[in-house]
């Protein structure tokens, strides 16, 4: 079992408070560190001193501790285009020597987006959108140096890429999929009514050998659009309780 601390800085925490927060976990011995990925407080908070980027401080974060574990649940997927969150998360991989984990989710709070001027798709696209992000991080993560990265679908677009910079952790960080059932598409647990064209083949590119993502439900283990040797695991919100035994529920109540 871990033991991992969870904060919410959208509702009223500046940088410094999450350092504090972090340095002490690891003091005590927690074995992660997560936060939100929010940009706006939520009900009677203000919100003040303001949101902070969780891939920035996590970043800062990688630098002024030593142990502990650093990670997203969850970074939504309408926040960054999948190509530069890759990016970010190896590279802040690389930063704390290899202890990021990678929480995504669909993304939900529809006031934040129109304050920050960040779209919003209806919900079927946004799942859409997660998958195809999920098989692109994992993707550039996988691929070997010297090869490239293809992947077409029908949101985002992936040429000759040579999947880097590459994490510490091999073949890439562990992966938490931000779930939550009542706000799932229907075709989550069914075959896709629309799905986009797989991963081909371009001149002078090794084709992707990251299979197109497939949603699975089941309690434990890697779901099955996983790439081989992929640490996937599930998380439903909104108590935030993983599929595996490893991950308790958080917070404890």
């Amino acid at each position: 079992m871990r033991l991992v601390v969870f904060t919410e800085p959208q509702l009223g925490a500046s940088y410094a408070d999450q350092l504090r927060v972090a340095q002490h976990a690891e003091e005590l011995g927690f074995d992660a560190f997560f936060r939100s990925d929010h940009y706006l407080t939520m009900g009677s908070s203000d919100g003040l001193p303001g949101p902070t980027d969780s891939w920035v401080t996590l970043g800062a974060l990688a630098v002024q501790t030593t142990r502990i574990r650093l990670g997203t649940l969850v970074t939504a997927a309408t926040f960054r285009y999948p190509g530069p969150l890759a990016v970010s998360v190896a590279q802040v991989d690389q930063m704390s020597g290899g202890r990021v984990e990678l929480g995504l989710g669909a993304g939900w709070y529809e006031a934040e987006h129109r304050a920050y001027a960040i779209p919003f798709p209806p919900t079927g696209e946004r799942f859409d959108r997660l998958e195809e992000q999920l098989a692109i991080v994992t993707g550039l993560w996988h691929t070997s140096l010297g090869e490239r990265f293809t992947f077409s679908g029908r949101y985002y677009e992936v040429v000759d890429s040579p999947g880097l910079p590459k994490p510490v952790q091999r073949p890439g960080p562990p992966v938490i999929v931000g779930c939550c059932p009542r706000r799932r598409p229907s075709h989550v647990d069914g075959p896709r009514r629309r799905r986009a064209s797989g991963p081909r083949r371009s001149a002078g590119s090794r084709r992707c050998s990251v299979p197109r993502p497939r949603w699975s439900t089941r309690s434990a283990g890697s779901p099955s659009w996983a790439p081989p040797g992929c640490s996937c695991r599930f998380s439903t919100c909104p108590t935030w309780t993983t599929s595996t035994s490893s991950h308790p529920t958080w917070p404890p109540s």
